[in-house]
């Protein structure tokens, strides 16, 4: 296969069918996520069957334990895909709000109106879900999208991408404004991420080493995040139970996601008592604690921390643990080893946690709640395309708004400028 012929050619049919999408109304829109939706269900036995073929040859690879477990498509995760493109189309289209809208003393208006970006390069590894939540954001916010997923979970995406063209062309949208890229061929991506006269934006989600290449190679603004840090902070005036509860889920709901925390704080005053608790529930889950001296005090044979331990994204069943004063040292801990994703504190002080929400500079901060939260689907934005840790255009889960541009409008009644 000419790889860059191919390439030219997905990115030549992207940008023809962009120019469709914005014009889509509402209604093919939603309908068009209603039929993937309905042939996700009635093709469920197919996905399953190449998820299977995804799964045997990636355990005779050896791959790592949660690249595996985000490769499966169990019957929860099928129906979550379900749940979530049928959530994306009961929500608001974004494209052709106008805000803002004011007279000006000329006698003129201004305001901002929401278009698409255009079209939408994604890069993701292991998770055949996101092929179809992926679809689906772009699909409503008036995008075309260019879908690259990883070599492991190829059968998978092929099989989820049947149903997308099905959908697409029952809606009468054009099928070619979702295309699944077909080659395993890693030269595909580097002819994507050179392409800014076809693709607006690139989205990379997987680890590290795949963000870095993206974020080193793009001649497009990319929308990223490179580590999942994320903290829990046990607040001196915690409600013990509610802390016992949420630090437990932060950790061991699941290890190999993003929102994970990986790093516990506890305030001195109520170590004891907190990681009395705590520490055999961890324990009992399979949870290596690497902590600071001073909890090394507290339980009996754990590793103490390197400064390495406390910027690591574990993504497994080990997190880092530090004992300290009060919210002052917990935040400026956070600052110095935190990714920027997820932060939490649990305490019954709304002073300390208002504080704690205003200074903490994080794409998500949370009071009284587990980092698990931090998803688009929790968010209520029906899924998400990432998560963005940058300060500019999109922060934090990036649903619906976070594919959409602003443009300036003027409406006016032959005025002219005197």
């Amino acid at each position: 296969m000419d790889i860059k012929k191919y390439m030219l050619d997905v990115g030549k049919l992207a940008r023809a069918s962009a120019g469709m999408m914005a014009r889509a109304t509402t209604a093919q829109k939603n309908n068009a996520l209603e039929a993937i939706a309905e042939n996700i269900i009635k093709h469920k036995h197919a996905l399953a069957k190449a998820n299977e073929e995804d799964l045997k040859a990636a355990k005779e690879k050896n791959l790592e334990a949660s690249l595996v477990d985000r490769l499966e498509l169990t019957d929860a995760r099928i129906d979550s895909m379900v749940e979530g493109l049928n959530q994306i189309a009961s929500l608001s289209d974004p494209i052709g709000t106008i805000t803002d809208l004011a007279m000006r003393p000329s006698g003129i208006q201004v305001g901002n109106m929401r278009v698409p970006l255009g079209v939408v390069g994604i890069i993701y590894e292991s998770r055949p879900n996101v092929t179809a939540d992926a679809a689906a954001l772009c699909l409503k916010s008036g995008n075309a999208a260019i879908l690259r997923g990883g070599s492991e979970a190829l059968n998978s995406n092929q099989a989820i991408a049947k149903c997308i063209n099905i959908g697409m062309v029952e809606a009468d949208l054009p099928q070619e404004a979702v295309q699944v890229i077909s080659t395993t061929d890693r030269a595909a991506v580097g002819e994507l991420l050179t392409m800014p006269e076809y693709v607006d934006v690139i989205v990379p989600r997987g680890g590290k080493g795949l963000i870095e290449r993206i974020s080193n190679e793009a001649r497009m603004p990319v929308i990223k995040h490179l580590d999942g840090i994320c903290h829990v902070y046990i607040d001196n005036d915690a409600d013990i139970d509610k802390a016992v509860k949420i630090a437990l889920n932060a950790k061991t709901q699941r290890y190999g996601t993003c929102n994970t925390m990986e790093c516990l704080l506890v305030a001195k005053s109520v170590a004891k008592e907190v990681l009395d608790k705590l520490a055999p529930l961890y324990k009992k889950a399979g949870v290596e604690i690497r902590g600071c001296k001073e909890s090394a005090k507290l339980i009996d044979g754990i590793k103490i921390a390197t400064e390495e331990d406390y910027g690591t994204e574990y993504l497994a069943p080990i997190m880092s643990l530090k004992i300290v004063a009060d919210v002052d040292e917990a935040m400026s801990h956070i600052s110095k080893y935190s990714s920027q994703h997820t932060e939490a504190i649990v305490t019954e002080n709304y002073t300390t946690s208002r504080r704690f929400l205003r200074e903490v500079d994080s794409s998500s901060v949370m009071v009284n709640a587990s980092t698990r939260f931090a998803d688009g689907f929790e968010y209520g934005l029906g899924a998400e395309i990432g998560i963005s840790t940058d300060k500019f255009h999109a922060r934090g889960p990036v649903g619906l708004e976070g594919l959409t541009s602003k443009k300036y409008i003027v409406l006016g009644d032959g005025h002219i400028r005197t």
